[in-house]
């Protein structure tokens, strides 16, 4: 128009952003990278007094903080915001979180959602943290709590049920204080419903598992020390048989156990728990079962000519098991004092076994071709027999174990050569030798390698084991304070003990029950805090 002042020319440069693009910017999300990515809700909540831009996918949960525009229009500040990410598989409980005035139980304000984490710390650790999401729209909320239980509970392996043994006996008394104050508060939070029992004798655990009904629950836990779990895990296992009908007295083919077992350690030896987390921590191991970590784990039977003894994971002959019997018999001192006097009694009364060990040793072939598929079958349909060797003369000690057995005496393990579940066991014969060289054997241990360098030390990676122990008469006989009136021998099969007057046949059987744990080959860490003997 005439006379109309020129429009002004726009400086050279960012265009001006719109009003409402001027408010606030959000930091771009990254776009979903693979399947399960695919956002299912987008919202904002408030995280940590901010406000942020929150999507979900059924892979993760990701946000980003909703920034104002610099002053100077310059939105390259939002670009700097940090997108935070929570994997789901790192989830394990959701709730709605609301405001209650005091002894109120049900309804209140509410506040918005939290989530609650599992978090990796140092030295193996596991811990839980929580996540405040605020927004106070009640269909917002609510639409959030349904995804996110949507995706917690298509997670596969994750108890909905327990089965819970409690040993108030084990090490300080502690076991019960330890799972109402540390264990079931997790539980609960995890929505994990539990049938408690607190044991009130030798054998109860065995005795309740025979009769209850298993398929009512997702797993076992046990909450105690060595024997405690080695009890729980001879009734799982003794239960499968008697389930699948096989003979109780003769198990050649077991079958598996029909739930997982799970292991809070709360005794004075914990060596399965360090074995499954590298650590004695209670917290660590009950995450470990809330999250459902499973690993197959190789169990061995032992067995007499006449019947089953014990599933068990490890044993000693020996010196182990006269260190045991000799503590079992001083029940009435305190557990630590208990264990230190048999110890130092036993090493003072240091004496070999006679007996006739024999063993199937475990073929290792380095072929990678059809060719050792086929040269196996033709040794299997010739037998084994001609396979076996025999070694017979005076040890001190003999340990057969199918789990690496990770304590504080042997940061490696007490058989390292071996692993959860390779469907092996370790041999190791201690031969007659002075006082002076056993305990250098035993002080090797502590170190990380070379405590089998030893001339009167042999490993052997084996199937199956016979111990055969030699006939004492004489003075011997006389002297032996671990042989009862029967002429029963004793053996530690993990921690607990057991008598065998005759031969024992010792095999391992593949990855016959699920526990609750990981591979400690995959930690970072190994360290562990127990009194092994």
């Amino acid at each position: 128009m005439p006379g109309a002042a020129a429009p002004r020319p726009r400086p050279h440069g960012r265009a001006r952003a719109a009003p409402q693009e001027r408010r606030r910017r959000v930091a771009p999300l990254a776009p979903p990278a693979r399947a399960g990515d695919e956002p299912l809700l987008r919202g904002i909540f408030e995280i940590g007094k901010r406000s942020c831009d929150v999507v979900l996918s059924a892979r993760r949960l990701r946000w980003s903080p909703i920034l104002p525009e610099s002053p100077t229009g310059d939105s390259s500040v939002a670009l700097q915001a940090q997108e935070e990410i929570i994997e789901m598989k790192d989830v394990f409980s959701v709730k709605l979180k609301r405001r209650r005035f005091a002894g109120q139980k049900k309804g209140g304000t509410l506040l918005g959602i939290t989530i609650f984490k599992c978090m990796n710390k140092e030295e193996n650790k596991l811990t839980d943290c929580a996540i405040h999401f605020n927004n106070l729209s009640e269909d917002h909320c609510q639409s959030w709590f349904r995804h996110l239980k949507e995706i917690l509970n298509g997670f596969q392996n994750r108890p909905k049920s327990l089965k819970v043994f409690v040993n108030p006996s084990s090490h300080k008394r502690e076991a019960t204080h330890i799972y109402y104050e540390k264990v079931a508060p997790l539980f609960k939070l995890a929505d994990i419903k539990t049938d408690v029992t607190v044991t009130e004798y030798e054998g109860h655990a065995l005795s309740v598992l025979k009769e209850c009904e298993l398929q009512a629950f997702d797993g076992v836990v046990c909450v105690g020390g060595d024997g405690s779990v080695s009890e729980v895990a001879h009734g799982l296992l003794l239960r499968a048989q008697i389930d699948a009908g096989k003979d109780t007295d003769h198990v050649s083919k077991p079958v598996r156990a029909p739930v997982p077992l799970g292991v809070i350690p709360a005794g004075t030896t914990n060596i399965l728990a360090h074995t499954l987390y590298g650590i004695k921590h209670v917290v660590t191991a009950t995450l470990h079962i809330v999250m459902g970590h499973i690993q197959a784990v190789d169990v061995c039977t032992f067995s007499t000519p006449s019947k089953l003894l014990r599933f068990g994971f490890s044993a000693m002959f020996g010196f182990g098991a006269r260190t045991l019997a000799l503590a079992e018999k001083h029940r009435w001192m305190p557990s630590s004092q208990r264990k230190d006097f048999a110890f130092i009694k036993t090493l003072a009364d240091l004496k070999p076994e006679e007996c006739e060990l024999s063993f199937l040793p475990l073929q290792i072939l380095q072929e990678d071709s059809h060719e050792k598929d086929r040269k196996r079958k033709e040794r299997t349909k010739k037998g084994s027999k001609d396979q076996w060797q025999k070694i017979q003369g005076h040890f001190l000690n003999v340990s057969i174990m199918a789990i690496p057995c990770l304590c504080s005496m042997a940061p490696r393990g007490l058989a390292p050569n071996t692993r959860l579940n390779n469907g092996s066991m370790a041999l190791i014969v201690v031969q007659n030798t002075s006082r002076t060289e056993f305990i250098k054997h035993l002080k090797r241990y502590t170190s990380e390698q070379n405590q089998f360098n030893f001339p009167f030390v042999e490993t052997y990676t084996v199937r199956e084991v016979k111990v055969k122990p030699g006939l004492r008469s004489g003075p011997d006989a006389k002297e032996n304070a671990c042989l009862n009136a029967e002429g029963n021998y004793p053996w530690n099969i993990d921690g607990d003990l057991m008598k065998a007057a005759s031969e024992v046949h010792v095999r391992v059987h593949p990855q016959l029950i699920d526990l609750y744990g990981v591979n400690t080959d995959d930690l970072e860490s190994s360290k562990a805090t127990c009194n092994c003997i």
